[in-house]
């Protein structure tokens, strides 16, 4: 999830979105009051038409109307959905809930910055990573002197209730820990961290205890998912191959940032075993997550113009074979997620979007 993944300028939107992000229980934070939106704007729920190369969409329909949107998943149960968003004012994301129907917006973070957010087992508490211990106040934007860079953030992991309440922090590194994803079983998170002092993926059970670390390959390590099965895990990563590009990665991540120029799709076990790497696209490939049957991956990449803002989603087979485009919008298309029965994907889009930088998500009916 990384994806905001806070995705703008020279890589777009998209990147400026997550800056996509590359995001023991302890105390309890103040709760906050449920922070229900605005009345949803006519734009959303509406019914738009798939561009006619998309032969796997069927219906599309717009959940979210303005601002920037990003990293939505679903509930266990296909009920609700979780996102981050930068609206209503605010110049950076916080978390908020919704009906998949994209009714019932509520605000569940209580300021700073957050990312990437899962629902817990249950569907009535989610997991989300914010800044808000840090300062209150949004994190400041990368020295633009230093090029196009993402911000390496001081989030840590915290769960609430749906309705916002009973806010907990669960990690406490105070270095960027986030990018969270639920294993299949309930049990264990997977995320990001650079708690270590590289950005490596950990798991981690669902009371904050049992950490371990599953890479330790000098260079970038993020954005794990599970496979349906629970006995794999899908990244995006970037390893150099030489001293002194290493060093320059290393010398930038010492001051917070890296540089997300490229980043191609690796697959191991769920205990670290067996890593590999399953594309050689070029450019940013990233938002990697599995089809139903756990036999394809989907993704985000630009890699057929590394230099430009179109990102498109894409799968591949987990030996990097039979590649095959899924969406041709000339923006933005990211972060894709399969609904639990696998009917419908959620994925966030710059198609029809009225402002530069405008973001929205999308729910297509899925056609095998």
């Amino acid at each position: 999830m990384i994806p905001s993944p806070n995705f703008r300028t020279g890589l777009t939107a998209a990147f400026t979105l997550s800056a996509l992000t590359l995001a023991a229980c302890g105390p309890k934070a103040d709760a906050p009051a449920a922070d229900s939106a605005a009345p949803a704007s006519a734009a959303v729920g509406r019914v738009i038409a798939a561009d006619s190369a998309e032969a796997h969409f069927g219906a599309l329909t717009q959940l979210t109307d303005g601002g920037e949107n990003a990293e939505a998943y679903w509930s266990a149960d296909g009920q609700y959905i979780t996102f981050q968003s930068t609206r209503d004012g605010r110049s950076c994301d916080q978390q908020y809930t919704m009906k998949a129907d994209g009714s019932e917006l509520t605000k569940v973070s209580v300021g700073g910055k957050t990312t990437c957010g899962w629902f817990l087992p249950g569907g009535n508490r989610l997991f989300f990573a914010a800044t808000h211990h840090a300062d209150s106040a949004c994190p400041p934007r990368p020295d633009p002197s230093n090029g196009y860079v993402w911000g390496i953030d001081p989030y840590d992991i915290y769960t609430v209730n749906r309705d916002g309440s009973d806010l907990q922090r669960l990690t406490n590194y105070g270095v960027y820990t986030a990018e969270g994803v639920l294993s299949p079983d309930g049990k264990r998170i997977v995320f990001t961290s650079l708690k270590d002092g590289d950005l490596d993926i950990y798991t981690m059970n669902v009371d904050g205890t049992d950490v371990k670390r599953l890479t330790t390959t000098p260079g970038y390590d993020g954005g794990p998912w599970w496979s349906p099965d629970g006995t794999k895990i899908v990244y995006r990563a970037w390893h150099y191959d030489n001293e002194q590009d290493l060093k320059a990665y290393q010398d930038l991540l010492a001051k917070n940032m890296i540089r997300p120029n490229k980043m191609e799709l690796w697959v191991m076990n769920a205990d670290g075993s067996e890593q590999r790497q399953i594309t050689q696209l070029g450019g940013a490939n990233f938002g990697p997550s599995w089809t139903p049957d756990g036999k394809r991956i989907i993704f985000s990449s630009n890699h057929k113009n590394p230099r430009s803002r179109n990102f498109d989603l894409y799968t591949v087979k987990l030996d990097g074979s039979d590649l095959q485009q899924i969406t041709f919008n000339p923006e933005f298309d990211g972060f894709p997620m399969f609904s639990p029965d696998g009917s419908k994907l959620i994925f966030a889009s710059n198609r029809g979007a009225t402002k530069e930088g405008e973001t929205n998500l999308f729910v297509a009916e899925w056609k095998p």
